[in-house]
Order: structure tokens, then C-alpha cells, then sequence
């Protein structure tokens, strides 16, 4: 009955149910033995979906056939492009891992916020935890959320909106969309985030940069991106 209702009234798609644009091009901006770098587009998933397999795991799997272990170390939202390190063994994504875990791998994130913020500089404190009732949303739980923090500094203004560096200090789903738009954050939404604001052409967050220690080397190595906004 209620599909025979809804038939001819128009709805917007679900984005978790579409297949991504098959023209969307993982760009690998470094390659060796033991890892890779790419720079994810935005709207590919990092790894499968319950709906949808083309993700950044399934083509690093294809063009990578030889290597060993889970490959994918770290995640990307769907929405985000940006850097990500893509292991090629079972020893590197653990040493890899590892850094991630004592939280020793230094990230920064280009966004830009639908509107300005008057201070230029500070760090965001608000623990998180999924929103039950409307997954995959995220909301600020004092009682029941994990720690989240993420220092950030002002980089540029327009009439109507503000460039801005993140520094995630820890890795929650959707940490930074979510610092940004709540009043106890930024309470300025980023660009384009269809959760938390208002949706655009795409969400204007961008993974620029990436240190970490070498799995083989043990040397620091670093890698940036430019954002395409």
C-alpha cells in the first residue's frame, strides 16, 4: 500500500544505494614494494558497502594482486577525497597500524566552512558516538561517546565563507564534520556536508597531507595533495 502511495511522488535518491560514477580515478601518487599513497576522489567508498563493492579496497585489490593483507590501514568518508596509505603487506599494515593506534601519524585536512568564523585558531573538544536512531550520523555524547579532539586554524576568508586547516588528534566517524557544525564546535557546517548542513556540488574537506614513519625504511616520509576546491 505504501509503495502503491509513494509511486508517483518524487524522492531524492539514496546515496548508499547508487553505484559511484565509474569515471571517479584513484590517482597513486607514490608506489613502492612495501606501500602505496593514493589520493581518493570524492563519493568512492574506502571499503565495500552492504549494497555497494566498487570502493577503494576492490581497485587496490585489482591493481595490486600480489600484495598481502587487508590493504586498507585507515578510512576515508565517502564524500572526502584525499590522501590514504594503502599497505601492501601483512608487516607493513601492522607497523603502519601501530602508529595509527599511538596516534604518531600526523594528518591535516583542507575544509572550507559555509561561513566566517571570527577567531583564528583552537581545538575542538566533544566526544562522539553513532546516532542510533539515524545511522550513520553521529551526535556529542558526554555519557556514552568516545573521546574526539581536533585542533584547527583559520588559513583564509571569502565574504561568505572560511578555508580552514584540521588536525584531527583522534580518528571518530565524521570527527571533523562534526566539530564543525555543532554550536559547542565551529557551528559552522563545511561546505557541501549533506549530514550536518546544506548540500552542494561536493563536501569541501579535503585529506592534504599525510607523515608517518617508512614500514621498511624507518625514516619519516610525507605526502600532500591539492584539494580540487
Amino acid at each position: 500500500i505504501l509503495h502503491h502511495m509513494l509511486q508517483d511522488i518524487k524522492m531524492d535518491s539514496n546515496p548508499l544505494l547508487e553505484t559511484p560514477d565509474k569515471s571517479l580515478k584513484i590517482e597513486v601518487i607514490y608506489n613502492d614494494p612495501y606501500l602505496a599513497i593514493i589520493n581518493k576522489p570524492p563519493e568512492l567508498l574506502s571499503v565495500p558497502g552492504k549494497n555497494i563493492k566498487d570502493s577503494v579496497f576492490s581497485r587496490m585489490k585489482s591493481q595490486f594482486p600480489n600484495a598481502k593483507g587487508p590493504l586498507i590501514v585507515h578510512r576515508l568518508d565517502m564524500s572526502t577525497s584525499g590522501l590514504m596509505i594503502i599497505p601492501k603487506s601483512l608487516d607493513a599494515y601492522k607497523y603502519i597500524q601501530r602508529q595509527f593506534i599511538k596516534r604518531t601519524i600526523n594528518k591535516v585536512y583542507v575544509a572550507i566552512l559555509d561561513g566566517r568564523i571570527t577567531n583564528l585558531e583552537g581545538e575542538v573538544n566533544l566526544p562522539l558516538r553513532v546516532d542510533l536512531d539515524d545511522r550513520p550520523r553521529q551526535l556529542v555524547c558526554y555519557d556514552h561517546g568516545k573521546s574526539a579532539r581536533t585542533k584547527w586554524e583559520v588559513i583564509g576568508h571569502s565574504s561568505k565563507t572560511t578555508r580552514v586547516h584540521f588536525y584531527p588528534l583522534t580518528g571518530r566517524t565524521h570527527q571533523l564534520r562534526v566539530h564543525a557544525a555543532h554550536p559547542l564546535g565551529l557551528n559552522t557546517s563545511i561546505v557541501g556536508d549533506d549530514l550536518y548542513g546544506k548540500r552542494a556540488k561536493r563536501l569541501m574537506l579535503h585529506a592534504k597531507s599525510i607523515s608517518f614513519i617508512h614500514p621498511e625504511s624507518r625514516k619519516l616520509v610525507s605526502f600532500s595533495s591539492k584539494p580540487e576546491f
